[in-house]
């Protein structure tokens, strides 16, 4: 039980008369009197205080947090007492976490529930634990203060950004794709059964044209066929150095994790068949492509405690090993960072040689301080040292790129803020052009 600053300032009014009881010894007794009345409305605070049994606290939050989102919260406090309850509290949160209110304040109505929100942002996949909701409840009379620790203690797991999916879901419906960097123009399928025939658009391809309809009806009309179902996309993903080193608050890794589970997620909403393969100087988990819930959260599941490892990636082991496993014809999308020519020449011939039966697509994140430098200017010798290293890191990174892209291989090397809508677009455009 702790006094209010209330109460203490009430105590200290009674010094004066105290201190003056000296020259005038009647101070002493009215001192005596003013006290005894402090002392009993204290007391009637406490009697009617709010006991640790009346008041109820239970956390609510998604089963799964996602990585570098803002995670929702929800703490319940039910008010038993027939009176208002002004309270402070605190929530021990995972140390680890950013968490945008430390302390949460209100008043539970009598007899009531009352929400209290806020958000945590977890910054690393995996098991985390959330301890104690330590409140603070003030007397009706605002003269004391008692301070309950509710055992809210559970584990939590921290997994990709399934928020984001949940967020694709509420966008699609609304038609407002694009506010997710996705261009929402209609795909249309080049080949397989056909479907319908409709005006002809500017859009169209000129060998869309039936000429056959376009006579009768008067005017150009388009056939269009069924895209085609049921292809297979695997996420390849690198799990060694180059993909430790952060870029804002995630690592690089944490950012193609979050777009091989979106990739995932896009592709078999569209009937595709999923996999995915983690590698470092071996293999660490693959996932052999099929569709369905029950398949995707096994995608989910791999990718939740995907860490990064202090080793030299080995392409060739990776992509020989999903060679010799994936016969029938793929979209594989590696993401991975590329290094020295020298170091990178490797990739470039395994990836060469896979588009001889596959289409791959080589995803890598630009790197934003390097593309700041080389666009700063120079204003003395170390500025315009910095600029010509920095543009001499991006030509050799162009260089690495067009090699990859003269072999057959498509890529995509975006900012990390980019890098979910660059690779779905990429998917989708493949998709229209029945690429796959």
């Amino acid at each position: 039980m702790l006094p209010t600053p209330r109460l203490l300032t009430l105590l200290l009014l009674a010094a004066l008369p105290i201190a003056l009881s000296a020259f005038a010894p009647a101070l002493l007794w009215i001192a005596m009197l003013y006290l005894g009345v402090v002392g009993v409305v204290a007391i009637s605070d406490l009697v009617l205080m709010a006991r640790p049994q009346q008041i109820e606290v239970e956390r609510l939050h998604d089963p799964q947090l996602s990585l570098g989102a803002e995670n929702l919260i929800t703490l319940l406090l039910a008010n038993a007492t027939p009176r208002p309850i002004v309270f402070t509290l605190r929530d021990e949160s995972p140390h680890e976490f950013p968490v945008d209110q430390p302390f949460l304040s209100g008043v539970i109505p009598p007899y009531d529930i009352y929400e209290a929100r806020y958000h945590v942002r977890p910054l690393r996949r995996g098991d985390y634990q959330f301890g104690a909701a330590v409140m603070r409840i003030t007397g009706p009379m605002g003269m004391l203060v008692r301070q309950i620790r509710y055992p809210l203690t559970a584990t939590v797991r921290v997994y990709p950004n399934v928020l984001e999916l949940k967020k694709y879901d509420l966008l699609a419906r609304k038609g407002l794709l694009h506010e997710l960097g996705l261009r929402v123009s209609r795909v249309r399928g080049q080949g397989g059964e056909f479907e319908r025939l409709r005006d002809y658009t500017t859009d169209d391809e000129f060998r869309r044209i039936n000429w056959k309809a376009s006579a009768r009806r008067g005017k150009l009309i388009a056939a269009e066929y069924e895209v085609e179902r049921s292809q297979h996309v695997v996420c390849v993903i690198d799990c060694g150095r180059l993909m430790a080193p952060p870029v804002g608050e995630l690592m690089r890794l944490d950012y193609a994790v979050n777009t091989a589970l979106m990739l995932s997620y896009v592709a078999g909403l569209r009937g595709d068949h999923v996999g995915l393969l983690a590698f470092a100087d071996q293999v660490r988990r693959y996932v052999a492509p099929r569709r369905g819930k029950p398949h995707f959260q096994q995608i989910l599941e791999a990718l939740y405690n995907l860490q990064p490892e202090p080793v030299e990636a080995d392409h060739g082991v990776a992509l020989n090993y999903l060679a010799r496993r994936q016969r029938r014809r793929a979209l594989i999308v590696l993401f991975t960072d590329l290094a020295t020519p020298e170091a990178t020449g490797a990739l470039v011939t395994h990836l060469t040689r896979l588009a001889r039966h596959h289409l791959p697509l080589c995803v890598t994140i630009s790197d934003p301080f390097i593309t700041g430098a080389a666009g700063r200017p120079a204003n003395d010798s170390s500025a315009l040292y910095e600029r010509a290293v920095a543009e001499g890191l991006l030509d050799e990174r162009r260089a690495l790129l067009d090699r990859l892209q003269r072999g057959g291989v498509l890529t995509v090397d975006v900012p990390a803020d980019r890098l979910s809508a660059g690779v779905i677009n990429t998917y989708l455009r493949l998709k229209a052009q029945g690429r796959l």
